[in-house]
């Protein structure tokens, strides 16, 4: 295998990758951004991928979750927190019902970059390219808007700071603490169908927080504090480039933009420029697992990505549908048995049961998004495998995007509040929904482990 350098993918085909109209103007701004700090530490890095090497050993569990694409405009205290809310309430959810520590990732500060179908988008016979997220260019469809613009890496860049410096004050101020869940109501609480039960789950941890300190005869003050962490794909290779970094006790090359990056099913191909860039980063990756990916495939990429077997390495995020879970997963959990090698595995119920509706909105069922993470428990279940984490689109705000859930939102209900730019997302309470429903999963599931674990 030849030799990695953060500039070595450049060599592959890279795809996904927006055009812009002045290459010294890119290249200009890349300098910039590889001359200002970092926005995570290896040490953070580092202690996360310890976390999820035991996650991948059933001692714990992967929550990852937030918007499908961040706007520039939603980097406000408001967005962030409703946000963060919503992930530590699911968590507290997931923490009663498992009965083992949650690992926080969320899809914030950096998820500003999407793939997409096509390259351009056709309105009444005017064809434009395709928006692809706010580091590249803007959701209005006029010439200005969608051409690729270098200075919004800057600004992701900024946003992505601003996001984080936020995040970390209000955990460490206490917002985060178990001993106060009140802090994290949303105004919909106290009139969401499933608040009665939220209410009993924090209940249940008050009490054993109680029990714990009376025992112990001090306050369990370890958990007043949370750890949180970051993801986003690593999708706009000229901006991951630019914030990789040698660095850390260990001298390694870190992705320092982000905690947790992951490849895209799109852009997972052995031989291309993402595939090649990941290889050569020592954080913890994650790589989305589809219906188009076989069973050979996955192991030569995990012959590429994953060659040490090195604890909490690799995450495999899969995304089948509903509809096809059953009969794609065992196939690729077999290869994965085959090669000997441990990751963790996690389910993403969301890209798989996109849908069209009659009226051309993009929508997904909140039963299909169900029944896919049931089918996935089982499936992993019967396999001798565990499912260690989930991964879901979620917006804190009160968007009508995905139909269903307790409230029962039609389509018709869609456009009271559609907001997303790109993929539907779930709303608060139907992200506490599914946080409970896995709760319910796992506590009815056995706890002695799987005969084989992969």
């Amino acid at each position: 295998m030849t030799e990695w350098s953060p500039r070595s993918w450049r060599e592959k085909p890279a795809l996904q990758q927006p055009v812009y109209s002045s290459p010294q103007q890119l290249e200009g701004v890349l300098g910039e951004l590889a001359a200002l700090p970092p926005l995570v530490t290896p040490w953070e890095v580092s202690a996360l991928k310890t976390q999820l090497a035991g996650a991948a050993r059933g001692e714990s569990f992967l929550l990852q979750g937030g918007d499908c694409a961040e706007r520039f405009a939603d980097c406000n205290a408001a967005a962030i927190t409703n946000q963060l809310k919503i992930l530590l309430q699911m968590s507290l959810v997931l923490v009663q019902g498992s009965k083992r520590p949650v690992i926080r990732v969320g899809r914030l500060a950096g998820q500003y970059a999407k793939p997409r179908s096509e390259e351009f988008e056709v309105r009444d016979g005017v064809a434009l390219p395709s928006y692809r997220g706010d580091i590249v260019n803007a959701p209005a469809f006029t010439a200005a808007a969608r051409a690729p613009d270098p200075r919004n890496l800057l600004r992701a860049y900024g946003r992505s700071a601003l996001t984080l410096n936020f995040i970390r004050a209000m955990v460490k101020s206490g917002f985060a603490d178990l001993h106060h869940p009140e802090y994290w109501d949303l105004d919909w609480a106290r009139h969401s169908p499933s608040a009665a039960e939220y209410h009993r789950v924090v209940a249940a941890i008050n009490d054993s927080l109680r029990f714990l300190e009376n025992v112990l005869g001090v306050r369990a003050g370890e958990i007043e504090r949370v750890e949180f962490y970051t993801s986003h794909e690593g999708l706009h290779l000229p901006y991951e480039e630019a914030q990789t970094r040698r660095a850390g006790p260990d001298g390694c090359w870190y992705n320092l933009s982000t905690h947790f990056p992951w490849i895209g099913a799109r852009t997972c191909r052995a031989d291309g420029a993402h595939v090649e860039y990941f290889r050569g980063i020592a954080n913890p990756i994650g790589l989305k697992v589809g219906s188009s990916l076989a069973p050979n495939d996955l192991r030569a990429l995990m012959d590429v990505l994953h060659p040490d077997d090195e604890p909490g390495r690799l995450t495999l995020i899969h995304r089948f549908g509903c509809g096809r879970i059953a009969d794609l997963l065992p196939p690729l959990i077999d290869a994965v048995r085959a090669s000997g090698k441990t990751v963790l595995w996690c389910a993403d119920p969301m890209h798989g049961n996109t849908r069209v509706t009659a009226a051309g909105v993009k929508t997904r069922r909140f039963s299909d998004i169900m029944g896919e993470l049931e089918q996935a428990f089982d499936i992993h279940a019967a396999c001798g495998t565990r499912l260690g984490g989930v991964h879901f689109e979620l917006t804190g705000d009160n968007v009508t995007e995905c139909v269903g859930g307790a409230r029962g939102l039609a389509e018709e209900d869609l456009h009271r509040a559609y907001k997303s730019e790109v993929d539907p997302r779930l709303n608060y309470e139907q992200a506490l929904e599914l946080a409970m429903l896995v709760a319910r999963k796992m506590s009815n599931m056995s706890v002695s482990p799987p005969s084989r674990l992969s």
